[in-house]
């Protein structure tokens, strides 16, 4: 993906996102004071270390992570296309002026997140992404801010939202809907291991990287619960867990839920439970009620039908969904698992 370099374009998209120089933090040290002070309105006050070489991420990947303390602002970056946007900003493609490295830059802007009382969620969700390390999940690589803004820089992810691309083929084929479940299923193993529940994965917050690899994105909804069980109703519709519609504390398995009902997505076109009221949908999901497509091939039907149960301890664990023959058969998964070094 090439980036901009027209200086009218730079011109006005610097006026746009104007600043400061600011400081940026490492996500080294997610628990310092610094964070709970990201959403003020003054500027930070200290600053963490640099992130430690242990990877063995590519040069340019390295370089970003190891990006020496200094002052930033929004000058040092080439700022291309919108990627996206959101409720509270916008993506934009970007690169750092030095090493040239693509990433993707999320702008949020204080004054709506304050508006809808999120600063927490947002918090929240750097405090989590600053510990993960997976293939299958965006890399978070720093943030910073300034007044009335929360620059995030986050990997790129050339290939966009799965959503996109489900909209495009309609339904995929078996051999992509199985390596995407066997990609978000590790993922989703290291996130547990983590005890992190990410709680809302649907189409929209997969992302597809150079390769074709999918990307868990968007921990807004994320938490982090040693215990593994949580009482908030959250989420997206289609992709909600029976004990959540019925107010019953949760645990993963919400996450597990969420994979069968992506796998039925990812074959079929649509959600299993939809209908044309969120009530409706509501009691298909409290009633486990829903019919495949006469073409939906029988390993497939097995693994949703075993995932998709109303009782969570009932469901397949997302070990036995990566172990799982139809998912053996046809994944060309191209990374190898994480899962078995993953901590228990």
């Amino acid at each position: 993906m090439t980036v901009s370099s027209s200086d009218v374009h730079q011109k006005n998209m610097r006026k746009h996102l104007s600043s400061s120089c600011i400081s940026v933090f490492s996500c080294k040290e997610p628990s310092s004071p610094t964070i709970k002070n990201i959403i003020s309105k003054t500027k930070a006050g200290s600053e963490s270390k640099d992130e430690e070489d242990g990877s063995k991420m590519d040069t340019k990947r390295a370089l970003v992570s190891q990006l020496p303390r200094k002052m930033w602002c929004i000058d040092d970056f080439e700022i291309g296309r919108p990627l996206g946007k959101g409720r509270f900003g916008t993506v934009y493609l970007a690169r750092e002026q030095n090493t040239h490295f693509i990433l993707a830059l999320k702008v949020i802007f204080k004054s709506a997140l304050e508006k809808s009382q999120l600063e927490h969620q947002l918090r929240r969700e750097i405090e989590i992404l600053s510990h993960l390390r997976h293939p299958n999940i965006l890399r978070f690589y720093n943030y910073f801010h300034d007044r009335t803004r929360i620059y995030l820089m986050l990997e790129y992810a050339p290939g966009g939202e799965l959503y996109k691309e489900l909209q495009k083929h309609e339904h995929f084929e078996e051999t992509r809907t199985a390596t995407y479940v066997e990609e978000i299923s590790d993922a989703l193993i290291y996130c547990h291991a983590q005890k992190v529940i990410h709680r809302d994965i649907k189409p929209e917050n997969l992302l597809l990287g150079l390769k074709g690899e999918l990307k868990l994105a968007d921990f807004g909804w994320s938490v982090h619960a040693p215990s593994l069980r949580r009482t908030t109703f959250c989420g997206t519709t289609d992709y909600l867990a029976p004990e959540m519609i019925d107010g019953r504390t949760h645990d993963e398995n919400v996450d597990v839920w969420c994979v069968g009902v992506l796998c039925f997505e990812c074959l079929v076109g649509y959600a299993p439970f939809e209908a044309p009221t969120r009530n409706e949908t509501y009691k298909r999901i409290a009633e486990v009620k829903f019919t495949f497509p006469t073409w939906v091939p029988d390993g497939a039907k097995d693994l949703i039908s075993k995932t998709l149960k109303h009782t969570p301890s009932l469901r397949l664990s997302l070990k036995e969904i990566i172990k799982h023959p139809w998912v053996k058969k046809n994944s060309r998964r191209i990374f190898p698992p994480v899962y078995e070094t993953a901590e228990e």
